[in-house]
């Protein structure tokens, strides 16, 4: 199955807390590796959002951003602790008839301060996590059409070449006799000058060697077999890349070889192309997930 790394969703959601917003952004990586940037008021989802991530999807560097607007008048109260206040109250009393003055002077603002006299009521968070579990996987769902959009154009930019290289492959068979026929009698001719007669039988010996050095049937069956092979695994339901990327790996190995044997100058020139369509493929391939 192919599905590209690459891809980008955006989702919003609303409620009486105030606004919600999810981005996520995604690009090819070697494995998944996710980062979040969440508000203050929700950075206790992290893990549980992390967790939720890598259970659906598989490779890829995700960036989540999650911004929160609150509604107007949503913020927390400022409440002032009662008890507390009185107890503070009860020690300015205390010092003002140890000082024996019965008016001391006490700053509003100063006794405000005094740790614990004032305190936020808790807000009620419940209902905007929620929200956001919903939102983050609607999000997820939106990056994952996403990515299998781009998939399915991934997929047949690497089919085109499959194709290409292909054709590349049967090209080259079809000149092996050709080349072969050229190698006998370019070395016939040399042996002409020779002042000595060679045998027939020494001739044939010579032929068969050289050829055996230059033949690539083996490379141009191993190939075939890959791009078989890649074909199977883009039309497999488990993810690709990796074996993709192997594939390539094989592939670019093969028509090295096939260029280091070659001969003939056509010969050399279709696999020039045929390494120019493998990296064109492992371009495309390192985005598959």
């Amino acid at each position: 199955m192919i599905t590209s790394m690459t891809g980008f969703a955006r989702c919003e959601a609303s409620g009486a807390f105030g606004a919600l917003t999810c981005e996520l952004r995604s690009v090819n990586h070697r494995y998944l590796e996710s980062g979040f940037r969440l508000p203050e008021e929700l950075r206790g989802l992290e893990s549980e959002l992390r967790q939720s991530l890598a259970k659906l999807l598989n490779r890829g560097k995700i960036d989540c951003t999650v911004h929160f607007r609150a509604a107007a008048g949503a913020a927390s109260a400022l409440v002032v602790d009662q008890a507390a206040l009185e107890r503070v109250l009860e020690r300015v009393r205390e010092v003002s008839a140890a000082l024996q003055t019965e008016h001391a002077a006490v700053d509003v603002l100063e006794v405000l301060r005094w740790p614990g006299v004032i305190r936020e009521e808790p807000t009620d968070t419940d209902s905007l996590q929620k929200t956001t579990r919903e939102l983050f996987g609607a999000t997820v769902s939106e990056l994952r059409a996403a990515r299998d959009r781009e998939g399915v154009r991934l997929r047949d930019l690497i089919e085109t070449r499959c194709e290409q290289l292909a054709t590349l492959v049967t090209q080259v068979r079809a000149r092996l006799p050709e080349v072969q026929a050229r190698v006998r009698s370019r070395l016939h001719e040399r042996l002409k000058d020779l002042p000595n007669e060679v045998e027939p039988e020494r001739f044939e010996q010579e032929v068969v060697l050289m050829l055996q050095r230059l033949d690539v049937a083996e490379e141009l069956d191993r190939l075939t077999g890959h791009i078989e092979e890649a074909r199977r695994v883009m039309a497999a339901k488990e993810p690709a890349g990796r074996r993709l990327d192997f594939l390539m790996q094989e592939l670019n190995r093969e028509a090295n070889t096939l260029s280091s044997k070659s001969q003939d100058l056509e010969t050399t020139r279709m696999t020039v192309d045929m390494k120019v369509c493998i990296e064109q493929m492992r371009e495309q391939v390192q985005n598959v997930e």
